[in-house]
């Protein structure tokens, strides 16, 4: 594992996801899921998060689109949370989630929406 990397890729998983977020998943990983959050971390959050090609708001755009297209209702509702983190309006969010139902199908705009409004029911709750 690259340390630098990881570090590099956690700090900015903290910032996108919050530190509650990914402290559960750190702390939830046993000696079998370990080795997928380091990846994850290094990978993922590390390696292409961590470039300078597109900023954290436009990654966010791009990863509500195709996880909802993938149909990963969990990866959704985290990811929507971090969308918002990185600056992502609701209505934005929403415009996403449109150009989901034309080119996916309408089940994986209508799930997106669905999952999206309550993501926005927690946050507004925990308001």
């Amino acid at each position: 594992m690259d340390k630098s990397m990881y570090e590099k890729g956690l700090s900015i998983r903290r910032a996108v996801m919050g530190d509650s977020f990914v402290d559960a998943a750190l702390a939830g990983a046993d000696d079998f899921s370990k080795p997928l959050q380091d990846m994850v971390t290094e990978y993922c959050w590390g390696a292409v998060w961590g470039r300078e090609g597109l900023p954290r708001r436009d990654r966010s755009m791009i990863n509500l689109a195709m996880i909802s297209i993938l149909n990963r209702p969990q990866e959704l509702k985290g990811h929507i949370r971090g969308a918002l983190t990185n600056g992502m309006t609701r209505q934005e969010i929403c415009e996403v989630f449109l150009q989901v139902m034309v080119y996916a199908g309408a089940p994986a705009g209508v799930d997106s929406f669905r999952i999206a409004r309550e993501v926005f029911k927690e946050l507004d709750a925990a308001k």
